[in-house]
């Protein structure tokens, strides 16, 4: 029996979640406690988590319960470091909402913390357990669209578009282009703000505490191995009508290409042409799902994600917490989404920072450690 410790504050107000706090929820061998400050409502979360106990204080938790997993739910990067390295000082492992920092050093700190107490981090960075990003990857590979040449990224785009787009959103993106092409070698980037580059003095005013950003509009190339460009992008307030985030991989023989809508399709365009002239994409019918849940898992209630894409956020929460428990158990692998590329994506959003504020290319990974904004 594996014990979980969720830390959800439940009072704080946030602009959405993944539902973390219940990635355990119905797995079998599985016994949840919660630290969760807010009372109001208290007995009908309990349930719908599947917790046993409740604690107003993670802390007391953590001495009381000495969980074998600990959730850190909260979407502020901020909040995270104090829980994960309380969590890990016991011998915790650790499943955590993105981003899973806004600090560089804390992020190197905390992959310190894996390596020294021997546990493993596993980061929500859902797409690497979604089977439309995951048959996208096996599609690349087999050449279903001929040699990968250019992946073209792109973020919600809405209030938040340019630097805190980058930030919230913006890890998901990084983090799939490193899932399916590596570490990039280096990053030239353009960030600007009212129509001008950005200078060390800017910093936006996000709409939630998510740490230093700057800039309105984002532009971004990153040179992946083996010769594959990648392009992100944010431009505050475009998202007016149909959805714009999401990724597309172009190659010699066509290209495929995922939104981050309700239905969230695999489609694919099998011609040849450039971007700019005639593309026409079809929705693929995804394989079977190659994985597997113990068979006495509960169905997942997929209500408690509320009016989001719920199936998708509460299958992959399932299969990352499931993935989490069998790293654990298998001594030399990592989590499919680690700490390890959490830090890279991280580096990734200092890179693109450092390029346009010093005009050049940033080679990667980092050498310098510090934020560029900072």
């Amino acid at each position: 029996m594996k014990k979980v410790g969720i830390v959800y504050d439940s009072s704080q107000k946030s602009k959405g979640h993944h539902g973390t706090h219940f990635a355990f929820t119905g797995l079998p061998g599985v016994e949840i406690v919660l630290a969760d400050p807010n009372l109001e409502g208290i007995a009908a979360r309990m349930q719908a988590i599947g917790a046993a106990r409740r604690y107003a204080d993670y802390r007391e938790m953590l001495v009381v319960e000495a969980p074998d997993v600990v959730v850190v739910c909260s979407r502020l990067p901020a909040d995270h470091f104090p829980v994960i390295r309380a969590a890990a000082e016991r011998g915790c492992h650790l499943f955590c909402e993105k981003p899973l920092t806004d600090s560089l050093a804390e992020a190197d700190a905390i992959a310190g913390l894996a390596e020294r107490h021997r546990i493993k981090i596993a980061v929500a960075h859902l797409a690497r357990h979604a089977r439309v990003f995951r048959t996208m990857k096996r599609l690349i590979g087999r050449g279903e669209i001929g040699r990968p040449l250019t992946f073209y990224g792109r973020g919600k785009e809405d209030e938040r578009g340019g630097g805190e787009d980058l930030v919230v959103l913006g890890t998901h993106i990084l983090d799939i282009g490193l899932y399916l092409f590596g570490m990039p070698e280096y990053v030239f980037a353009d960030v600007s703000v009212d129509g001008r580059p950005i200078t060390p003095g800017d910093r936006a005013s996000p709409t939630e505490p998510i740490g230093l950003c700057a800039g309105d509009a984002v532009w971004a190339s990153f040179r992946f191995p083996q010769g594959v460009q990648g392009v992100f992008e944010s431009r505050r307030g475009l998202r007016t009508g149909p959805v714009r985030m999401g990724v597309t991989v172009v190659g010699t023989r066509g290209a495929l290409a995922v939104r981050y809508d309700e239905a969230r399709h695999l489609r694919i365009c099998r011609a040849p042409f450039v971007l700019e002239d005639e593309m026409h994409y079809e929705i693929l019918d995804l394989p079977p799902e190659d994985r597997t849940l113990p068979p006495s898992a509960a169905p997942l209630d997929y209500e408690n994600y509320g009016p989001q894409p719920a199936r998708y956020f509460a299958d992959n929460n399932r299969f990352a917490a499931w993935d989490l428990l069998q790293a654990v158990e298998e001594e030399n692998r990592q989590p499919q989404a680690s700490v390890h590329d959490a830090v890279h994506v991280l580096e990734m959003i200092y890179g693109i920072y450092a390029s346009s504020l010093f005009r050049r290319g940033i080679p990667l990974p980092l050498v310098d450690r510090t934020h560029p904004l900072g």
